[in-house]
């Protein structure tokens, strides 16, 4: 039977019993030792209220889940052993039981889900079922950080509280509108059509940033705008009249800018000569490329810009300034694509957060026309250029969760349209 407020220790539950549920719509992303949350109360027939935020880390190693209110207010800090809290599942009914206190033995009337990787035919949110769990496993390969971790608590849910409805929605999806030519490899037609192609991540993030032109930065929502998701992933991407037309990143999240672990655009030889040369396994050269480059590999120190931003050590200037550079010239080749560039936004944990790395990617830029306002930025105002800047830069928060939440919401109201077929 189920224990109504979380999940007991075997999966074999009680498919017939009721659970009561809230007016709250929860958002779920799972990483691979912590599973960060958001609750979201449903106003009126398309609003959303946020409720709290949490998340609950170290899985497995030192388990502590904090949660706040919308406000900031601690609501609730509790640690356990690490054998108590030793899998995501674990983790996740530890989210559930507090939920279910915190609703008065309810539980969210649906649940949202980041999926990093949708393929082709994954280019909307879906109302998950077993069969289309089964098909994003198939995207593992592409995306082995992320989407195992994405589809834990999919499967846990979808096993011992099948009555909630859940939703994927997908990283790769806002970008699935790109002209054929910013899709393609130069590599035969099959490989295109079996799905090798240029997908673009961060997805969530872009589309919210292009819902918030229109009321933030108006005289953009119609232009064309470079946005620089700069966070442990990073990528950037082209929009126009806000829709997505290209991207830093292609075929696997692999691509694009270095980030705080992968290398960002390398050349493919690079993998061959590790196979051959060194002899590195596949296994090892997808940790090597997923766990070992990019900030970290480059410093030899951290993959944390705020480390690196902290330390005298040369390997750190090394590391921010390629990091610098390579935005610059990921802005050079966005501007050919758009043909022209009239507003560059930052956002994501060291777009939003780190005014040193702004500051050096704008004065990189100088030569777009772009000025610096050396004390917005340093106070992190929204609008950080300067009144004269033939370019205005912007820090918008991003606001995936939310995202994922209004996603959830119109997903329930169409609810049939958000099953596809699959293939045969």
């Amino acid at each position: 039977m189920r224990d109504r407020g979380g999940f007991r220790a075997q999966p074999a539950l009680d498919t017939g019993s009721v659970v009561a549920m809230s007016d709250t719509i929860l958002v779920l992303n799972a990483g691979s030792s912590s599973i960060k949350f958001q609750l979201f109360a449903r106003n009126g027939s398309s609003g959303l209220d946020r409720l709290l935020k949490g998340q609950i880390e170290g899985i497995g190693v030192n388990p502590n889940l904090t949660v706040k209110s919308a406000a900031g207010e601690v609501l609730s800090e509790n640690r356990w052993p690490g054998a108590e809290v030793g899998s995501v599942p674990l983790a996740l009914e530890k989210v559930v039981h507090f939920l279910s206190d915190h609703l008065g033995g309810k539980l969210p009337v649906a649940v949202g889900h980041r999926v990093v990787h949708g393929g082709i035919r994954f280019s909307v949110p879906v109302i998950i079922t077993a069969e289309i769990v089964a098909e994003l496993e198939k995207f593992v390969p592409l995306a082995p950080l992320h989407q195992p971790n994405n589809l834990a608590p999919i499967k846990t849910i979808l096993e011992r509280l099948p009555e909630i409805p859940q939703v994927a929605c997908f990283d790769t999806a806002f970008h699935r509108g790109h002209p054929e030519l910013a899709d393609r490899y130069a590599i035969p037609e099959t490989l295109y059509r079996e799905g090798v192609r240029r997908y673009g991540f961060h997805g969530l993030s872009y589309e919210y940033i292009a819902s918030r032109l229109p009321s933030v930065a108006q005289q953009l929502a119609d232009g064309k705008v470079i946005v620089a998701h700069l966070g442990s992933g990073a990528s950037m991407c082209a929009l126009n009249k806000g829709r997505s037309i290209d991207s830093t990143m292609g075929f696997t999240a692999l691509d694009g800018l270095p980030m705080g672990t992968r290398p960002g655009q390398l050349d493919a030889g690079i993998v061959l000569y590790l196979l051959q040369k060194n002899g590195l396994s596949a296994t090892q050269i997808e940790r090597l490329l997923y766990n070992e480059c990019g900030l970290k590999g480059l410093s030899g120190i951290s993959n944390d810009v705020r480390v690196l931003l902290g330390s005298d050590d040369p390997r750190a200037r090394l590391a921010l300034d390629y990091f610098v550079h390579r935005i610059a010239v990921m802005t050079g080749a966005l501007a050919a694509a758009l043909e022209g560039i009239d507003g560059f936004i930052f956002t994501a944990g060291i777009g939003e957060n780190a005014p040193a790395i702004r500051e050096a990617v704008m004065k990189r830029l100088a030569w777009l026309g772009i000025e610096v306002d050396t004390q917005a930025n340093a106070s992190n105002s929204p609008l950080i250029s300067t009144k004269s800047s033939r370019i205005a830069c912007w820090v918008i928060p991003t606001d995936e969760e939310l995202m994922i939440a209004r996603h959830t919401l119109d997903c329930l109201a169409a609810h049939k349209t958000c099953v596809p077929e699959l293939p045969q």
